[in-house]
């Protein structure tokens, strides 16, 4: 039987650690109470800042309901990682409290940024601290008048970090303290300049994702000015842009599944079917939720489309 048609029989994969069997090993010891498998982890990506913002912010999704990384840092206060991980934990940790309506008050964000600050000096080459700022800055009600001296802080340690950059286009989003109009500028922006090989063309689609969820989850599915979100002009050339500059030149990336995600949705929503197999062939049956979510049932509509773009008419098409 042919390698499509016996995918297309499949349920999707949804694996958070996106195949890093060290990282899935080592959320599954902190949700146990274990913090050593983690310090090993970390110890082993120094200075991979890809790799370490997936595994960080993985490790701190699990972290954030335990107090296991609060009691590693009490072990070994001087060690950066544990620093690092703990900082980023706590953001993790009000975020889930705001969304359960427990607005963090001034005193929760100040003491979250001092241990953001603390990891910063501990790991002084770490872009990370920066990130964890960045993403906390969310949370405050008109947004953090230091978010300019973080970004530039995370851009002077890596100027093309993926999850910097996702992070600052929520932060610009009309969810938060912008505009669709500015988090899209800024994502042009970065997908002129961003290399090729990088993922950074793909936060135009990640911009058009999160609008069109803000905008239903506000006005409701009958919102006007939505029919050719996913089709204008513009989106169409964003797409070609993210297949010419990013997949076309490719290097594996830690995040790649999510963005890929993003991509193969955009493709589908916008009629270019005919491209989107080479991304689902490069997704080889790896799903997330987001953002197949925004627009129905995230498995339905990855496994319809996965199997559409499969059949061999289609990956002519998409090759061509």
């Amino acid at each position: 039987m042919a390698a499509w048609l016996r995918r297309s029989t499949s349920a999707p994969v949804y694996d958070p650690a996106f195949g890093d069997t060290a990282l899935a090993e080592g959320r599954e010891d902190m949700l146990l109470g274990r913090w050593e498998g983690a310090r090993d982890l970390l110890a082993r990506t120094p200075d991979d800042w890809d790799r370490r913002a997936h595994r960080i912010r993985l490790l701190a999704d699990a972290a954030a309901g335990r107090r296991t990384v609060d009691l590693w840092q009490a072990s070994e206060p001087r060690n950066p990682d544990a620093a690092v991980l703990r900082a980023e934990t706590e953001v993790m940790r009000l975020f889930a409290a705001a969304r359960a309506g427990r607005t963090p008050d001034a005193e929760r964000l100040e003491r979250a940024a001092g241990l953001c600050h603390r990891a910063a000096e501990l790991a002084p080459a770490d872009p990370h601290p920066w990130v964890s700022l960045l993403t906390l800055g969310r949370l405050h009600p008109n947004g953090h008048p230091e978010m300019s001296a973080w970004w530039n802080e995370i851009l002077t340690r890596d100027p093309y970090h993926r999850e910097g950059h996702h992070q600052a286009l929520r932060y610009l989003s009309a969810r938060w303290h912008g505009s669709y109009g500015t988090a899209l500028n800024f994502a042009w922006d970065v997908a002129s300049s961003a290399p090729y090989g990088s993922p950074l063309p793909i936060l135009a689609q990640v911009a058009r994702a999160e609008h069109y969820r803000h905008r239903v989850r506000t006005e409701g599915k009958a919102v006007l000015g939505l029919t050719h979100h996913w089709s204008e002009a513009r989106a169409l050339g964003d797409l070609r842009n993210a297949l010419d500059k990013w997949v076309a030149h490719r290097v594996p990336r830690a995040q790649d599944v999510a963005d890929l995600n993003y991509l193969a949705h955009g493709l589908v929503k916008a009629a270019m079917a005919d491209r989107a197999g080479v991304v689902f062939r490069l997704l080889d049956n790896r799903a997330t939720e987001v953002p197949w979510s925004y627009t129905g049932d995230p498995e339905q509509l990855f496994v319809r489309w996965r199997d559409k773009t499969a059949s061999p008419s289609a990956q002519s098409s998409a090759s061509a």
